[in-house]
């Protein structure tokens, strides 16, 4: 069994609790926005391919920019409220006006007003959306030192997370017109969008008034210039064993779950919704247990374990008797459970390790360098997806005069399950092998804990001492 430092418990379960909420809330909104954003504006309003194909470049770089960019202000922010929690209460609304206007597009309109509507309302969108999710994140190894209660937000934020998901499939489905694009019919899909929006920035906001960030941190610490701030970052070597495995993390879950519609139609031949089900439900179910296998092996030992096995079902996919995939899918579901909340954690030793080597917690100049490093996995998906399609002579609706072609030839077939199967699942093998050179393990992790709960202790003693220098003596 592993063993580390005790630490004392700091969060209730209802920190917990309400720091799931947002997810609830941010994942709702954002699997939407990723669902039903290409058919609204290709389908429904009839903007061009080539305008949207412009639109989504630009959303490309200014979406990975704009993380380290926030990740730095936020880090350098000073308030009574904290670092993290004002950004999230304030923007929250701003999340919900921008989410709700991409829906808005004038109905009628040219392609080029279109195209401006849509471009306008996606970068602010995305900027609210990177702001909060980067400081959410952020507050994970910030609230607590133990791992286990890291891992515990982490589990509330992935439960809850999954709800949204499941919401963000079903709403669209039940609101949007399934035939035609009428006036009426885009009412009640923009209606039902309204009301997502404002519930989600209720959530948000419910979240920052119950859990509370550590003052401590945003009144001692010591703000960093950019430019050195960025050097620690980027020398750190822990970070780039971490950012070079959940790459890999971030390849897999692109290509494995961006082209489960393709297994389904053409390979399993069945609905894309019951292939979901083996693979989300056992996720779900694993979700809960990562902790008992993090207390018995440890974060990195854990999350190899978790990685290895979705590895495996993933890549006994590309193999398996089409009867048999719901196995592979069974197998890969339990394998992600655990990179679902662990995964980020393990960043958390990083930040730990870093305030060691600068004096102040930088958890957003880790978590915005991480996305903007992170990000170009998800292109890498979509240009290899496209590419071993094409390669494999996969026969597309257009070709076949709007309607479905079946009969893909066994080299398509073999192609969408590499796609899904063979080729995520050797990124997780990779990944196991890549977390290997994690530095902090072993008696280097012990003395980290020790030094950051000594430092944790000494900051928190010296914010009691400024506070009562400033009160006013009689």
């Amino acid at each position: 069994m592993i063993t580390t430092t005790p630490i004392k418990k700091r969060l209730n379960f209802s920190t917990k609790l309400f720091y799931g909420l947002a997810s609830l809330g941010t994942a709702t909104v954002s699997s939407i926005f990723a669902a039903l954003l290409p058919i609204f504006y290709q389908d429904y309003l009839g903007l061009s391919a080539k305008w949207i194909g412009i639109a989504s470049v630009i959303y490309a770089v200014w979406n990975a920019l704009n993380d380290p960019l926030f990740g730095f202000i936020t880090d350098n922010t000073r308030s009574r409220l904290g670092r993290r929690i004002p950004y999230m209460r304030f923007t929250a609304p701003f999340l919900a006006l921008t989410f709700i206007l991409v829906w808005f597009a004038p109905q009628g309109a040219g392609e080029l007003s279109l195209f401006w509507w849509m471009l306008v309302t996606m970068l602010l969108y995305d900027t609210c959306y990177t702001i909060i999710g980067l400081v959410y994140g952020a507050l994970v190894p910030e609230l607590s030192e133990s791992d286990i209660e890291r891992n515990q937000l982490s589990i509330s934020s992935a439960l809850f997370g999954m709800l949204g998901y499941v919401f963000g499939f079903l709403l669209p489905d039940l609101f949007r017109p399934q035939s035609g694009s009428t006036d009426s019919s885009l009412l009640s899909l923009q209606l039902s969008m309204v009301a997502v929006g404002i519930i989600a920035a209720f959530l948000i906001i419910l979240t920052t008034l119950k859990v509370k960030e550590r003052r401590a941190f945003a009144i001692v610490d010591k703000p960093i210039k950019f430019w050195p701030s960025l050097g620690y970052t980027l020398s750190n070597k822990s970070f780039w064993v971490f950012v070079s495995m959940n790459f890999l993390l971030t390849l897999m879950n692109a290509m494995a779950t961006g082209s489960i519609f393709y297994l389904a139609d053409y390979v399993t031949r069945t609905s894309t919704i019951i292939l979901m089900v083996y693979l989300f439900i056992p996720l779900g179910v694993g979700i809960p247990f990562s902790n008992v296998v993090v207390k018995r092996f440890g974060l990195i030992r854990a999350q190899q374990i978790y990685m290895l096995v979705g590895g495996i079902g993933l890549i006994s996919l590309a193999f398996m008797p089409v009867d048999w995939i719901p196995i592979s899918l069974i197998i890969a579901g339990l394998g992600l459970s655990g990179q679902q909340t662990i995964t980020y954690n393990i960043l958390g030793y990083v930040i730990d390790d870093d305030e060691v080597r600068t004096g102040s917690r930088r958890e957003g100049a880790f978590f915005g360098a991480n996305a903007l490093l992170t990000k170009p996995a998800q292109s890498m998906a979509l240009f290899l997806t496209a590419f071993i399609l094409e390669e494999s002579g996969f026969i597309t609706r257009a070709m076949n005069q709007g309607g479905i072609f079946l009969d893909q030839g066994e080299s398509t077939l073999f192609g969408i399950r590499a796609i899904v199967g063979l080729i995520p699942g050797l990124a997780m093998v990779l990944g196991v092998l890549i977390l290997a050179f994690f530095p902090i393990q072993g008696e280097k992790l012990m003395k980290l804990k020790e030094r950051i709960l000594e430092m944790h202790a000494e900051k928190e003693s010296e914010l009691a001492q400024m506070e009562m220098d400033r009160k006013p003596k009689y």
